[in-house]
């Protein structure tokens, strides 16, 4: 077993996301070294294309730079899953998560795809223009990540790919003003406009009050997400379910957070503490311990549909 790529998993996931980093522990050592692997190479093509390291310091790229860069990240993707020889370590972990779960290639295009929107700039003009948005940067994660934990079952990766979906419209709620910073925006331009918000404007201190209204509207869409997401623990091993609901756990408590802050919500950036964290935990032990017993229902019927 490689060692050395083991430890460069583990720090990016160190430094990259605190929040899921926590959860990732909860999971049987085989699972956790496919997740962390996993993770890695979402990391690095996220960077590459953001000319970021771990998510942090971006420098400007410009897009035909980043265009080339997206196809070299595609061209490697495809050479990894094909079974060539990988010298760089994110993709030496794909390789492996890739081939040893049969993770269709399709859906590491699709989150691609996902970072390529952020390079052409992509309008999103209503929600459902965002949740394509939030498929192809953390639905399509949710899906890689239910099949490294061995879910075959559609209902289930359904599932999946909502608490995905739950955590990105969380993430873009908390990073609205960040993003704004960047030239980024995830918010429906419909919202904006019924909110007479200038999406010029977004980092503006006057702004706050009116985008505290969006940014809690947009929690708010998260929940149902969330909620489905929590039926799909029954699927898992129970160790990975354990994870996730703890995962679950922290990603909600931010959107908590940020729809509570109000127009203090970007005076710094939304987290859970240390001690927060483990009574998340204890309760995501509890949600995976009483998933064992319960009988899901059905998925309802007016959340957006991932492409099958």
């Amino acid at each position: 077993m490689n060692t050395t790529l083991m430890d460069h998993a583990t720090d990016t996931i160190a430094v990259g996301s605190k929040s899921f980093a926590t959860a990732a522990k909860l999971f049987d050592p085989a699972t956790r070294r496919s997740v962390l692997m996993l993770y890695a190479w979402c990391r690095y093509c996220d960077d590459v294309i953001d000319g970021q390291e771990l998510g942090f310091s971006a420098a400007p790229v410009d897009s035909a730079e980043a265009e080339k860069r997206m196809e070299m990240l595609k061209n490697q993707t495809r050479r990894a899953w094909e079974g060539a020889e990988m010298s760089e370590p994110a993709f030496a972990a794909f390789q492996e998560v890739a081939l040893g779960h049969n993770i269709p290639l399709q859906l590491a295009y699709d989150h691609l795809d996902g970072f390529a929107m952020d390079v052409r700039e992509t309008h999103y003009e209503t929600l459902d223009d965002t949740l394509q948005y939030c498929y192809r940067v953390a639905g399509v994660v949710g899906l890689m990540m239910a099949r490294v934990m061995g879910v075959r079952d559609e209902a289930v990766l359904d599932r999946a790919c909502d608490l995905g979906l739950a955590f990105q419209l969380t993430n873009i709620a908390r990073d609205i003003v960040d993003d704004a910073r960047v030239g980024r925006c995830y918010l429906p331009a419909q919202w904006l406009a019924e909110a007479k918000i200038d999406p010029q404007a977004l980092a503006a201190s006057q702004t706050r009050e009116a985008l505290a209204a969006l940014a809690q509207r947009l929690v708010a869409e998260a929940e149902p997400y969330y909620a489905s997401a929590r039926q799909g623990l029954a699927g898992l091993p129970l160790r990975s379910a354990w994870a996730i609901a703890s995962a679950h756990g922290v990603y909600r408590e931010i959107g908590v957070k940020v729809s509570a802050a109000g127009p203090r919500a970007w005076d710094t950036r939304q987290g859970t503490s240390d001690l927060e964290k483990a009574g998340l935990l204890l309760k995501g032990a509890g949600l995976a311990l009483t998933s064992r017993f319960a009988t899901p229902t059905p998925r309802p019927s007016g959340l957006w549909q991932r492409p099958r």
